[in-house]
């Protein structure tokens, strides 16, 4: 069996939820407006405020665009999957599955690390933040992390054209491209290369920047004042919160794909293969809308001057 002559996947991770579908059904549906409501908003006041103009608010704009991204790549075929008595996707429409899910993620952990070095210069060096850490140079580091990301994994998609499948049911409830390659009988030498290479430009690249940062971080806070302790605390802890989160989840992801799991009840599989996707972009619109005070204080004034306005226009 060619890719080419393989018309659709068919998803075996579904089970039959009777009665219960519709109930499924609304509380994903109530997920993904919960996430797309709260990063919109937060997207749109750090846009509409120019005193968020700054380079880390630039860097959050960016992940919770990214939150969005990655939601957008699973929830509409994840609801169209619990209502359907027949979980198939065509081969298109797994591929750009896999091109969300995939650049989400890469996006992601590069995005975290490029704050984390933000950070590091913010607490350690304050006094030379302004003119080290730009505007400008944070439009480039976001340009460059979304291009890289995209680049990567089309590379990846491409390579998956060459292959010839001996099957197509995928044991998950989205698509993976670890288990697209298994279904593969045909030499995946190259893709598993590319995978190696993919995981430390992607893995290891970012760590390295993350755990420079944090080492320099902690060292400032454990000889400097008072002072700077707070400001690392209020700004690295939702930052080292989703960093934690997202590894977390990805490590469940991992497991989940890669290892027999057959023993663990179908119903936690499939939480800890969407943990990151799901709670990832409902955890970061909270902990840093909640944690950064300019933001709270910007969402704030949003709200009251609509409230403002309505009480005018009734009057």
């Amino acid at each position: 069996m060619n890719l080419t002559h393989v018309s659709y996947f068919t998803l075996a991770a579904y089970f039959d939820t009777r009665v219960f579908k519709h109930l499924f059904f609304l509380i994903v549906l109530c997920l993904y407006v919960l996430i797309i409501v709260s990063n919109v908003l937060l997207i749109v006041v750090i846009c509409m405020n120019r005193s968020l103009h700054e380079p880390m608010y630039l860097f959050l704009c960016s992940l919770f665009v990214n939150e969005v991204h990655g939601s957008t790549g699973l929830f509409p075929l994840l609801l169209i999957q619990i209502l359907s008595d027949v979980h198939t996707i065509s081969v298109p429409f797994c591929f750009l599955q896999i091109f969300y899910v995939y650049t989400y993620a890469n996006i992601e952990l590069c995005n975290l690390a490029v704050m984390s070095f933000d950070r590091y210069i913010a607490i350690c060096y304050p006094l030379q933040y302004n003119t080290r850490m730009t505007t400008h140079r944070a439009f480039i580091f976001i340009a460059v992390i979304w291009l890289f990301s995209f680049v990567k994994v089309l590379i990846t998609l491409s390579l998956h054209l060459r292959l010839t499948l001996c099957g197509n049911v995928i044991d998950n409830v989205a698509c993976n491209n670890y288990l697209v390659v298994k279904l593969a009988c045909s030499n995946t030498s190259v893709n598993n290369i590319w995978g190696i290479f993919g995981v430390i430009l992607t893995v290891v690249v970012p760590l390295v920047p993350i755990l420079f940062s944090y080492m320099r971080i902690l060292k400032v806070c454990f000889f400097g004042c008072k002072q700077t302790r707070q400001k690392a605390l209020s700004t690295c802890s939702p930052h080292l919160a989703s960093l934690l989160n997202f590894s977390f989840g990805c490590m469940f992801e991992t497991i989940q794909s890669r290892f027999d799991m057959s023993a663990v009840p179908r119903v936690v599989r499939i939480m800890l293969s969407l943990y990151f996707l799901i709670i990832q972009p409902l955890l970061n619109p909270i902990m840093f809308g909640l944690q950064m005070s300019k933001i709270r204080n910007a969402c704030k004034n949003l709200f009251c001057h609509n409230k403002l306005t309505c009480h005018t226009d009734q009057m």
